[in-house]
């Protein structure tokens, strides 16, 4: 009796399973068929509402002054690290720290050759946690560095009001849903 009651459970799931497959136009445009073969899954990415506080990467896109940010972003394929519960810390380089970088630098590292390289020099600006300015002043004062997501330590030094960490000056702090940005005046480097 029990055989027969799952086969026809079973039954019944395959068929709603072929319903659905089938119903609906299932034909794509050679335009749709271009888009998903070039793009990529950007999960919870590329979910937006007009009602939740904004996350980390939707702050970032709405800035002028990270554009070259988050086309790095994009271009190593880690929007959905920023969208994360998190919390996370972000130091985000400004499109004026990223022209500091030797002319070139940029432009190779946004090659689809290097995108592992343009992703772990991105993952070198966050930090797993929540660091406001309160608490790097705290690790400072305690002569702690902060763990990056790379493994990397950086240190964290007061001058005054001022706050820098790896040798990046924080211009200013944006509260988010899922943690912490700090804009930086230049790219952290690799220890």
């Amino acid at each position: 009796m029990k055989t027969k009651s799952i086969m026809s459970m079973m039954a019944v799931l395959a068929m709603g399973v072929m319903l659905s497959c089938s119903s609906g136009n299932t034909e794509r445009t050679d335009d749709q068929a271009t888009s998903a073969a070039t793009s990529h899954p950007k999960g919870q990415a590329s979910v937006s509402d007009n009602v939740s506080d904004r996350n980390i990467l939707q702050v970032a896109v709405a800035s002028d002054a990270h554009t070259t940010l988050v086309a790095a972003v994009e271009a190593a394929q880690i929007e959905h690290v920023l969208v994360n519960a998190g919390p996370l810390t972000v130091f985000a380089p400004t499109n004026e720290a990223f022209n500091l970088l030797p002319e070139g630098v940029v432009e190779n590292l946004l090659k689809p050759e290097n995108k592992s390289d343009l992703a772990t020099t991105l993952t070198r600006h966050a930090a797993p946690g929540s660091f406001d300015l309160e608490a790097l002043k705290r690790e400072a004062s305690k002569g702690r560095k902060i763990y990056m997501a790379t493994g990397d330590y950086l240190e964290v030094k007061v001058d005054g009001d001022n706050v820098s960490v790896g040798g990046a000056n924080i211009l200013a702090t944006i509260s988010t849903s899922n943690g912490i940005i700090h804009v930086i005046d230049k790219v952290i480097a690799s220890n």
